[in-house]
């Protein structure tokens, strides 16, 4: 049984928000900015965010030229165009918001590598120049073959190199605590452990049903408008959308004696990352190897795609250096069947939401839940 107190002032909220990432609170800090007088609470189902906000790679980027160069043989360039600006309008939004230090961003640039087989990618640069020139004069994709042999990786596995010279690195834990305390400093509520199981719109407002362990009962909750953030999870409340789950591995070393690699990398269409930190090497992806086994919703490793990043760090990102494996965990990113493009959506006047980032909540997160705001505001 709840008290009259629980009743009377813990149970109804102006709006209530599901997930606390990077685009639930972002949502909410909007919300409140526009709104100091309503109240707002952000439900989140585990005690630290459970999606791809907390568990990526740390990567303020774009999208890296075999990866543009892959997109547009199926999006239209005005598509990709806006993309682009969309990631990189994002990673302005959180460092105006939150600031450089409080996120830990260096802007040492990126490198995208490589293969034999993939110079038509280099063909691609000056186009791919001219179509983001508008956008910002900086932007420049340039040929840097003699990083390759700088950085101390492997010129028989890697034989070209493109610099990107406006990317950079962010500290996922640094930059999701100055989100939750400016959060926090606004007046928005966080209430962690709160696994909603089911909502229901009425004439009033909307029933936002959520299990309580401890007394092992549903409790109630009510609110006027219902926010959705919950990315690749979201199937559990619209099952029919365009929403498919891609787990991604990430391990990181032991400190690396003599580590020569500088600002973030990418290869093979983007689907393999890594980057220095704190004189480790962080190594994520190889989703490629195994889509089926990676469209989860479940944690893990995939023990697979494990053992070949870790052999592409022994032969191919670290040749001749000795390293240990410190750590290693796996994040839920969320992918459309066919389209990058986030999916802003608004079920009804009181229901809205917005997920699918293709693996790019970094850069596009600020800016969707702009958008969001906005679409909750209408």
């Amino acid at each position: 049984m709840l008290s009259y107190w629980e009743q009377a002032s813990l149970l109804r909220y102006d709006i209530i928000i599901i997930g606390s990432g990077i685009v639930g609170l972002n949502t909410a800090i909007n919300l409140k900015e526009q709104y100091p007088g309503k109240e707002i609470v952000i439900f989140e189902r585990g005690i630290l965010p459970t999606g791809a906000s907390t568990r990526n790679a740390g990567f303020a980027c774009f999208g890296s030229v075999s990866e543009l160069v892959d997109d547009l043989r199926t999006e239209p360039r005005e598509a990709l165009y806006s993309l682009f600006k969309r990631r990189k309008n994002g990673i302005d939004l959180l460092r105006k918001r939150l600031g450089d230090t409080a996120i830990g961003f260096r802007q040492d640039g990126s490198h995208e590598l490589l293969q034999e087989h993939e110079t038509d990618v280099l063909d691609a640069i000056d186009d791919l120049n001219v179509l983001l020139k508008d956008l910002d004069q900086n932007i420049i994709f340039s040929e840097a073959h003699d990083h390759i042999a700088a950085a101390g990786l492997s010129p028989a596995h890697f034989r070209y190199c493109i610099a990107a010279n406006t990317e950079g690195s962010i500290d996922t834990g640094r930059m999701m605590k100055a989100l939750m305390q400016l959060a926090l400093s606004k007046g928005v509520i966080i209430k962690t452990g709160v696994q909603v199981t089911r909502f229901e719109e009425q004439a009033d407002g909307v029933r936002v049903d959520a299990e309580d362990p401890l007394r092992g009962s549903v409790i109630n909750f009510n609110c006027e408008k219902l926010v959705i953030c919950t990315n690749a999870f979201t199937g559990h409340f619209f099952p029919d959308m365009d929403i498919l789950p891609g787990r991604g591995q990430v391990l990181i070393t032991r400190p690396v004696e003599g580590l020569r690699l500088k600002g973030i990398y990418h290869f093979d269409k983007g689907y393999y990352y890594f980057r220095e930190l704190d004189g480790r090497v962080l190594l994520g992806g190889g989703r490629n190897l195994d889509f089926e086994g990676e469209r989860t919703m479940q944690m893990g490793a995939n023990n697979t795609i494990v053992e070949h990043l870790i052999y592409q760090l022994k032969h191919d990102i670290l040749p001749g250096n000795h390293f240990e494996i410190d750590l290693q965990w796996s994040g839920i990113m969320a992918f459309g069947s066919s389209s990058k493009t986030p999916l802003l959506y608004k079920h009804s006047d009181r229901i809205s939401g917005a997920f699918r980032l293709g693996g790019m909540g970094v850069a596009l997160g600020s800016q969707l839940a702009i958008d969001l705001s906005r679409l909750v505001s209408e």
